[in-house]
């Protein structure tokens, strides 16, 4: 097949995935038409639990998520996208206090109330993808508020950086981990990537000098304290940045590989979005050379070999990423290979949406949700979305 022709198909599955699989899920099995919003959980089995708690994860990614389809596919997913800005305009946020909390009840009672930054930063990124599709100044005013009490509560001004969450009262506190996984450290890689991708669609709304110095200072920081000398990202740090960890992430690595040259690319710094072209491409060059299984599967870290849905959603943007940017064929054949494993193996043809993740040998481990605080839209269906636009631009 002709990589021309090779284009057009991979964009046209790309299309038919997000519109007649990822996206329909949501919107005909999650909306809670009792309660509002979206039901906080179905099982790996894809049984409804219609009392689960409500996340504000889920509920910002839906939000991006739907936003952005919206913007580049087709103005009907605003429907469901405006119903995910109202539930967390109405429910998530703080009046009071200011921010966003972690978790309300199946009514929208707030029963997590902490102010993960992890969580501030996706509303800034769902926020302002709805500003993008609707020109709604409500959004951009709210994604600029969180961004003031990220900065004003967050940022280390001694050892510079973001500490990872505080209580409702923006008191710094004692189990900052963001799931039971996580090390209890006072900075993540994970939370500044996510900042970092915030600030990048916040300075596409609102490009304040201000922003732009913060969005600079995170670009630095990856670069300086974060990415390894053998381009993998460190994961936990203490407060003056000792590494606490030495996991490596390969979901995480490729992921971080495009997002930091998208927002060097936003700064319209030539010289760091030239620095940053070079980082990119060693870091996927690093994560397919350790971490692509014989199968075309990313594993998703060092020492856990299974292969979960989101790294390759990820490896998906990452390698088409690394393609334009150096026009080497073997990127976009890898990303064939990553494709056709995620065909074989994740996409469920029965109930819809993707498995969580499945082991090497290719069963599925159903004891993961197939959606809930941690399994969204975002990773499938952006990459979806982003190859699509990627595509469109060689065809």
């Amino acid at each position: 097949m002709e990589l021309k022709e090779s284009f057009l198909v991979l964009k046209k599955e790309m299309y038919d995935e997000l519109t007649k699989n990822i996206l329909p899920y949501w919107t005909n099995k999650m909306a809670d038409a009792k309660y509002g919003g979206f039901y906080g959980r179905r099982d790996g089995h894809d049984q409804l639990v219609e009392l689960a708690p409500k996340g504000v994860i889920l509920n910002t990614r839906i939000l991006w998520t739907f936003s952005q389809a919206a913007r580049q596919v087709s103005g009907e997913y605003l429907t469901v996208a405006s119903r995910a800005y109202h539930y967390l305009i109405t429910y998530f946020f703080d009046n009071e206090n200011g921010g966003v909390y972690w978790m309300v009840d199946h009514k929208g009672e707030p029963v997590e109330t902490k102010k993960q930054v992890y969580a501030q930063a996706f509303a800034i990124y769902a926020l302002t993808e709805y500003y993008l599709a609707t020109q709604h100044t409500e959004s951009l005013e709210k994604a600029i508020q969180l961004f003031e009490y990220i900065e004003r509560y967050s940022f280390d001004p001694i050892y510079n950086g973001y500490l990872e969450a505080f209580d409702r009262d923006w008191n710094l506190m004692e189990d900052l981990r963001l799931s039971d996984k996580d090390a209890n450290e006072k900075k993540t890689m994970n939370t500044h990537l996510h900042v970092l991708e915030a600030y990048t669609n916040l300075y596409r709304c609102w490009p304040e000098p201000k922003l732009k110095k913060q969005l600079v200072n995170l670009i630095e920081l990856f670069r300086d304290k974060i990415v390894s000398s053998d381009f993998h990202f460190k994961l936990f740090f203490d407060e003056q940045w000792n590494v606490k960890s030495e996991e490596i992430s390969y979901g995480h690595d490729i992921e971080g590989s495009w997002l930091l040259f998208e927002a060097a690319e936003v700064t319209g710094e030539e010289t760091m979005i030239e620095e940053m072209k070079a980082l990119s491409v060693k870091m996927v060059d690093v994560a397919i050379a350790e971490g692509l299984d014989h199968d075309g599967g990313l594993m998703n870290e060092k020492h856990d070999t299974d292969k979960h849905w989101w790294p390759q959603a990820e490896a998906l943007v990452g390698l088409i990423n690394a393609w334009q940017l150096t026009s080497k064929r073997e990127y976009f054949l890898t990303t064939i290979k990553v494709w056709n494993f995620i065909k074989q193996n994740l996409i469920d043809r029965e109930s819809g949406e993707w498995f969580w993740r499945v082991d090497r040998a290719g069963h599925v481990n159903y004891e993961e949700d197939k959606a809930g605080p941690w399994k969204c839209p975002y990773h499938n269906g952006r990459a979806m979305l982003e190859l699509m636009k990627r595509l469109r631009s060689k065809v």
